[in-house]
């Protein structure tokens, strides 16, 4: 019991709460499915903002970005957008990514349609700097409900992380229970060819695409219903972006506190980072709740067979 009690203090680390790049990295205010983007010397970090009140799932108005150089201290640059600056768009600033590509910056982002085209859909936007502003690039959503209609419900067209290959060419992924994948045309703001499901197992939400070396990897939040309450992170691998995905399993254990977790992947000054979310944080009298999340990130390691060693979730973060 004594070698138990040890390991389970040794796991959630001895930082102290204030160290920088412990856990969570942003605590004035509740941040949610952490995105980054390395450029240069310096990593931006797009976050969903959580304001729930008590008896709420999610409130969620506008996305922010912060910015480090060594992984310990964030600079907080502001709201980049508002869910109003898409007009097309009447609710939810849930998950999205940003990337640079043809010298400007792609913001994507899953939010709620107006009345015209109900359900979930994906927006993106454009800025000619990585903190913004960010405009509605195309005046309309870039995928809605549908375009997916072989999807079991209306809120599947979601979280979508975009990568882009050695040749340049530019895919698109999301997904709720259902993943899909798609070719961005060079313009970054049309799909180019068919919309393909690519569902691994246990798929749940928050897709997240990397390649490192020759392997193409999806990683996700995953439940699998038959063991687990909450969300886990899971991933696949696959020899090219169009697959076949090969699922490797679990990478995380369940977020504290929160049902969901959300899987954001960068490789900065050498080291590769996995950014996950969980609801620790508690900020004046208000507490960490499915809908006041909180980022965090951890170190991230390879097999030399190119499987991802398990992460354990620890407050101490990356400050040691």
């Amino acid at each position: 019991m004594l070698a138990l009690t040890l390991f389970a203090g040794l796991s959630l680390g001895t930082a102290l709460p204030n160290a920088p790049g412990s856990n969570p990295i942003i605590r004035d205010r509740f941040t949610a499915d952490p995105a980054p983007l390395v450029v240069g010397n310096r990593l931006y970090l797009y976050v969903g903002h959580d304001e729930a009140r008590d008896g709420e799932m999610f409130n969620m108005r506008e996305w922010l970005v912060y910015s480090t150089t060594d992984m310990k201290r964030w600079t907080p640059h502001g709201p980049i957008m508002r869910v109003a600056d898409f007009r097309w768009a009447k609710a939810d600033a849930w998950a999205a990514q940003a990337i640079r590509k043809n010298d400007r910056y792609y913001f994507y982002a899953a939010v709620e349609h107006d009345d015209s085209n109900p359900g979930k859909a994906i927006a993106v936007a454009v800025s000619d700097r990585p903190t913004g502003p960010f405009v509605d690039a195309r005046g309309s959503a870039l995928v809605t409900n549908s375009m997916t209609p072989k999807g079991t419900h209306s809120w599947e067209d979601i979280d979508p992380t975009v990568f882009t290959d050695d040749d340049g060419t530019s895919w698109i992924a999301w997904g709720n229970r259902q993943a899909y994948i798609a070719r961005l045309k060079a313009n970054m703001i049309e799909l180019d060819g068919p919309i393909t499901e690519i569902t691994p197992p246990h798929f749940e939400e928050g897709p997240w695409l990397h390649k490192r070396g020759s392997l193409y990897y999806l990683t996700y939040a995953s439940l699998d219903r038959s063991r687990h309450k909450d969300e886990r992170v899971s991933y696949a691998t696959a020899p090219t972006i169009r697959g076949p995905w090969t699922y490797r399993g679990e990478l995380t254990g369940s977020a504290q506190n929160s049902f969901t977790i959300h899987p954001g992947i960068a490789r900065f000054r050498g080291r590769w980072y996995l950014f996950l979310h969980n609801a620790a944080l508690t900020i004046g009298d208000r507490k960490g709740a499915l809908g006041r999340r909180s980022v965090t990130v951890e170190h991230l390691r390879y097999r030399p067979d190119g499987t991802m060693i398990p992460v354990v979730q620890t407050t101490a973060g990356v400050s040691r």
